[in-house]
């Protein structure tokens, strides 16, 4: 599988992606000749490489005519459409440009179809859009992950005044996205930078096992005392990618100390955390200040449900306060089976490493209702599922 990763060194932003993705491999001759079959004039294009604390990046520079309308959704998507590019660049291009409309919509109380664009219905933002998910296509990528990102602060001029950063398109944008605070006065993360990493990136996290072929470096504009890059990593996954067995994601772990909850409140909190999107959770007993037992909360779950699930722990628990961690992990490919045995059919769940099974284990509800139906011993039962499931080598 071929992978790009996004190291948001300085932030993202429309054109940072595009010059990364340029130095990384994809022909900037051809990628201008695509851009030009889309129904857009009066915009000129210039790259060059600069020197960013001693690192060598690409920046573009995309000027325009003054009299660009101010677009809405389906403007843009029309745009789009009608440019000579694959289904697959054209449907990428347009979900970046959807979320964008619907973070604008949430933000203005308006609908997504009534949005005027304002500066990401500029041509530069149409052109950036649309140039990185052409990118993406001619370097052969697969799989996009996206490193957390470094929000600065300040206020940004818009077409709708001075805007607190991060700008509230872009907090909306990255609901449920790691990101974390850096000591600059700027914008670190465009909305049209939020919104390609959030439509175009599988997942957020640490770099996943890869080999890498190419690296590019963007540069952005603003001179500040960081370097201001993004770093694009292009690469084939590492074995424990390729199989089909299982992947490398990035999880969250939320816990909470508590010494004066029920266990009523527990196992309520319990079921609406699954309920949530929690991939797990569970209790340990532990001894806290003053001699208390107490009781650690756990949850495991996606970035995306981590400020969901800690605004649970926080109102339904009387904790004064969570705590989270950003972390990998690697997971087998599982499944189920049915196997035919002499009591009966059985689900048998299996879990892969490549072409390997390395754990089955027979479906208890199964086994159990054919133990009462036949009155033979439940054991015997999981284990010719076990039998049948091992010969069957699915």
């Amino acid at each position: 599988m071929r992978l790009l990763y996004l190291d948001c060194i300085g932030g993202i932003a429309g054109d940072m992606t595009l010059a990364a993705l340029i130095e990384a491999g994809a022909p900037e001759s051809e990628l201008l000749d695509a851009l030009r079959t889309m129904p857009i004039s009066g915009w000129q294009w210039r790259s060059e490489r600069v020197e960013i604390e001693a690192i060598f990046a690409r920046r573009v520079y995309i000027t325009h005519d003054e009299d660009q309308p101010h677009r809405h959704l389906s403007d843009v998507l029309e745009i789009i459409e009608q440019g000579d590019f694959s289904a697959r660049v054209k449907q990428q291009a347009s979900a970046v440009f959807t979320r964008l409309a619907e973070a604008e919509a949430a933000v203005h109380g308006t609908t997504p179809d009534r949005v005027h664009f304002h500066e990401v219905g500029a041509v530069d933002a149409i052109l950036d859009v649309v140039g990185a998910c052409w990118g993406l296509e001619r370097l052969g990528v697969e799989r996009v992950v996206c490193s957390p990102l470094p929000m600065g602060r300040g206020f940004v001029q818009a077409a709708h005044g001075s805007l607190p950063l991060p700008a509230p398109a872009v907090v909306e944008l990255l609901r449920g996205v790691p990101t974390y605070g850096i000591p600059i006065q700027g914008e670190t993360v465009t909305p049209t930078g939020a919104a390609l990493a959030v439509a175009l990136s599988h997942r957020f996290g640490v770099q996943p096992p890869m080999r890498w072929e190419r690296v590019g470096y963007g540069a952005g504009h603003a001179d500040r005392p960081l370097p201001n890059l993004l770093r694009a990593f292009v690469g084939e996954s590492a074995d424990a990618m390729q199989t089909p067995a299982g992947d490398w994601e990035s999880i969250v772990q939320i816990e909470t100390h508590l010494d004066d909850a029920t266990p009523q409140q527990l196992g309520f909190v319990m079921e609406r955390a699954l309920a949530t999107g929690a991939l797990d959770v569970f209790f340990t007993p532990i001894q806290m200040k003053k001699n208390r037992p107490g009781v650690l909360i756990t949850l495991l779950a996606s970035p995306e449900q981590a400020d969901a699930l800690m605004r649970l722990l926080l109102e339904e628990t009387p904790t004064l306060g969570v705590r989270y961690s950003l972390m990998n992990r690697r997971c087998l490919q599982r499944g189920v089976q049915t196997v035919q045995t002499e009591y009966g059919a059985v689900r048998v769940k299996y879990a892969r490493d490549g072409a390997r099974v390395l754990h089955l284990a027979p479906e208890y509800d199964d086994c159990a209702e054919l133990a009462r139906k036949t009155n033979a011993p439940l054991h015997a039962i999981m284990q010719a599922a076990l039998q049948k499931a091992r010969e069957s080598g699915d």
